[in-house]
């Protein structure tokens, strides 16, 4: 799950004069001004984009994918007169939740 929209990070990267940025391995890197190289983005960076700008786009199809799968489970559920559509729900909702979670770098 990408937690940040790249133009978010290409707008961070133009107004403090970082360039190249790219994303690997879960952490994104750019050239600080002068420098030959890279360097990850700081993480408090990290926050403050996310902080201005909420979820993105990934993360916001999985929290409608999450919220749709509770409701389906617990129509099924009530039609089925079985906890287990819920059990299941509850499993696959729990898995996105963790994920929603930013790592820390």
């Amino acid at each position: 799950m990408n937690h940040y929209c790249d133009q978010w990070i290409q707008d961070w990267c133009d107004e403090n004069g970082w360039t190249d940025w790219f994303r690997e391995q879960r952490q994104y890197w750019a050239f600080p001004p002068n420098a030959v190289i890279p360097l990850p983005i700081p993480s408090d960076a990290l926050y403050l984009i996310k902080q201005q700008n909420g979820l993105s786009a990934d993360e916001q199809a999985w929290c409608f994918v999450a919220l749709f799968t509770a409701v389906l489970a617990g129509v099924s559920s009530y039609v089925l007169s079985s906890p287990l559509p819920l059990v299941m729900a509850f499993a696959f909702c729990a898995v996105v939740a963790a994920r929603l979670e930013v790592e820390e770098a």
